[in-house]
């Protein structure tokens, strides 16, 4: 299947300027708003506004996944407001090409690079309002304070509600420059807040993709071609023309859309369709051809992305000389709510309604398609049942707008369970090779490792992706530890699957193989884990405090069981450094359960902790689910996984007990929702190893053929 984006020169290196995050960093753009002469109404830039009844709006530009972006934002411009937070209201902002800077929801960008721009939005409203009222009172701004929505004059001990002022300070020039709070000022930030989105979740007003409707919307299922690449060669729709509520069935570019009047009949219908597909030049690809040709490619020479000193000449010198390879699958997004998407495209107009994390590339996609101007297309994102990446692409939302058109009508295209994982986009498999030496000292002197993996970039923005260095390293050039000698290399290996940016990108198998692979050259050197990993950290590294953090709380060093093991990894990226500690359980009969994972994160500034803690607890959850069970997989060129029978992810009771602990910090955030990935897989089978003494170079868990006993 032919996928586009749509997507310039200069946005594609904003995308790769993400220093290893693999996504756009585009910053917050604070604005001069128009507001309506007369109204009342207080709007000094386009993330904020007052009305006269002292209601503050404020619009999150970025999508709401569920990983709290509607409370953190509002959180960062009431703190420096002194907003009464219990007349706060958020509003989803509509895609603009430039008014919010990026609005692409990933990359853990959220806070990150919200941090000044934001703040500084709230800062603005708040220097206006005192002005304002020092004007109104005929005294010194100096005078006057401000906390919980209400202008204080000192001296007097009169007050003004920002309500009361929104008509005032509307008329004031906006400032170019504003003093921000020191972090010992914060009322807000830092502190436990109740999310916003929560009521209307809990009473059922909160409003998902899924649940959008429009009148006269029509339902559109789409049956894609089963193998990767494959076309329509003929088909057959008398059986679906028969069934209540089908209207029309259509061929389009990626398939054949069946049309009714309700996503039952939409389904039923294209169940019933008879297509003959052409088959294409993946009609026999398998995962083991896959496999041998990852392995293949590792034996090419490979691009040097690091060196340091001689590793041929200190590795063939060693001691002890370890060598190991390392196996990572293709993985699905899967989030609880698949795709879907509503489009209204008039002669003049067109309107979307998603659950994207990309909604400017959804806007400058249906321009393009409709040939109508950027500010002819409006895009709503609505919240989102998960994202991890996947809602980043436009493919779902493209089929919307093309029925649309040809339609003449509003269309809502909606994916089913098995459309998302057959016909996705997948995190890249990779194949790692590494080699490590251990002097007589127990030293370790020499690391090298080469990794084989697709290439987001390469795949999805052809003859454009970084050359020297390219995404498929992020999180294996940057290994931080201090090993004397290093050489980091890649083969690039493009497939036919289709990938995409998924939690954390490729730190997740690149965490998984540094930190692993230190464990095995701390086993051959004889030292604690612990001990090895702060040892060889340079002393100013946030990673230490992290490591020491979780290593306390875990009980790091106590005795276990028989059969019980600890283990410890950590990573830094996206702004953040994560330490965790698994604790495992595996039974002489070979049964493992996971009992605990501690967790310690230095992200500096935590704007919303209780945010940070459900957020690294997610991670845990999610990328347990990865490395004990999940795996995409190919035969014949088809998907082989339809479903979660198929695609087995952690279950409920599965779940171990999981403890989050966060470094103080006043330092600038970094991101949360995907620093808290990478380290545990590699925790999880360093405390296999403790346990059992097995090694676990594959994953995921389940495609092991391991004697734990």
């Amino acid at each position: 299947m032919k996928r586009r984006m749509h997507i310039n020169r200069r946005e594609f290196l904003q995308v790769l300027g993400a220093g290893g995050a693999g996504l756009t960093l585009g910053v917050f753009r604070l604005a001069p708003a128009q507001t309506q002469e007369g109204s009342g109404v207080f709007k000094p830039n386009e993330f904020l506004s007052i009305d006269p009844d002292g209601t503050v709006t404020i619009w999150v530009a970025r999508s709401e996944l569920g990983q709290g972006a509607r409370t953190a934002v509002p959180m960062m411009v009431a703190e420096e407001l002194d907003a009464d937070w219990e007349k706060i209201r958020i509003m989803p902002a509509l895609a603009h090409p430039s008014k919010y800077g990026s609005m692409q929801t990933g990359g853990s960008t959220t806070v990150r690079r919200g941090w000044e721009p934001l703040r500084k939005a709230g800062a603005t409203a708040r220097e206006m309002l005192i002005t304002a009222a020092a004007q109104t009172w005929g005294v010194e701004r100096a005078t006057c304070r401000t906390e919980n929505g209400i202008v204080y004059h000192i001296p007097s001990g009169r007050t003004l509600t920002y309500g009361e002022l929104a008509g005032a300070a509307a008329a004031l020039p906006v400032p170019a420059e504003v003093k921000l709070k020191d972090a010992k000022d914060y009322k807000i930030i830092g502190k436990q807040k109740a999310r916003l989105d929560t009521p209307d979740k809990l009473s059922g007003k909160a409003l998902f993709g899924f649940d959008f409707m429009l009148p006269g919307l029509a339902v559109a299922a789409i049956a894609h071609p089963p193998v990767l690449g494959g076309t329509v060669k003929s088909w057959d729709g008398s059986a679906t023309k028969q069934l209540k509520g089908v209207k029309e069935i259509v061929q389009v570019p990626h398939g054949i859309a069946v049309i009714a009047d309700s996503v039952w009949a939409a389904l039923q219908g294209r169940d019933q369709l008879k297509v003959e597909w052409h088959k294409g030049e993946n009609a026999n690809l398998d995962s083991a051809a896959i496999e041998q040709y990852f392995l293949e490619k590792s034996r090419e020479q490979g691009a040097l992305v690091r060196t340091e000193g001689d590793a041929a000449a200190a590795l063939s010198a060693a001691a002890k000389h370890i060598t190991a390879q390392y196996h990572v699958p293709f993985i699905s997004h899967s989030p609880m709510e698949p795709m879907n998407c509503v489009a209204d495209v008039q002669s003049d107009r067109v309107e979307i309604w998603a659950p994207t994390q990309n909604p400017q590339w959804v806007q400058r996609m249906a321009a393009e398609v409709t040939g109508l101007a950027l500010e002819k297309v409006f895009v709503n994102t609505t919240l989102s049942g998960g994202g991890f990446g996947r809602r980043l692409m436009v493919d779902y939302a493209e089929e919307a707008v093309d029925l649309s058109m040809r339609l003449k009508a509003p269309v809502k295209v909606i994916w089913s369970r098995e459309d998302d994982l057959q016909h996705g986009y997948f995190r890249p498999g990779s194949y790692h090779a590494l080699e490590g030496a251990v002097d007589d000292q127990h030293r370790i002197t020499a690391w090298k490792h080469r990794i084989v993996a697709p290439s987001i970039s390469a795949q999805l923005f052809p003859g454009q992706e970084r050359r020297g260095n390219p995404d498929l390293v992020d999180g294996a050039a940057q290994v931080p530890y201090r090993l004397g000698i290093i050489a980091i290399d890649y083969v690039m290996a493009n497939t036919a699957l289709p990938v995409t940016w998924l939690r954390s990108v490729y730190n997740s198998a690149n965490a998984f193989v540094n930190e692993s692979f230190l464990d095995e050259l701390a086993h051959a050197a004889g030292r604690d884990p612990l001990a090895l990993r702060l040892e060889l950290l340079p002393a100013e590294s946030r990673l230490r405090g992290a490591l020491q953090l979780a290593a306390e709380k875990a009980g790091w060093g106590e005795a276990l069981p028989r059969g019980r093991g600890r283990g410890i990894a950590c990573h830094a990226c996206f702004g953040s450094y994560a330490a965790h500690v698994a604790e495992v359980t595996v039974t002489p009969e070979g049964r493992l359960s996971v009992n605990r994972v501690v967790c310690a994160i230095d992200c500096g500034q935590a704007v919303h902790p209780e945010g940070v803690r459900q957020q690294m607890e997610g991670a845990v959850v999610f990328s347990l689910s990865g490395a004990m069970r999940e795996a995409i997989t190919l035969q014949n060129g088809s998907v082989v996984q339809q479903n979660f029978d198929t695609y087995d992810l952690l279950r409920i009771h599965e779940t171990p007990a999981i403890e989050v602990y966060i470094v103080d910090s006043t330092l600038a955030p970094g991101g949360v929702g995907e620093p808290g990935v990478p380290p545990v897989a590699p925790a999880l089978c360093n405390a296999i190893c403790a346990a059992t003494g097995i090694r676990v170079r594959r994953l995921p868990l389940s495609a092991n053929d391991l004697a734990w006993s």
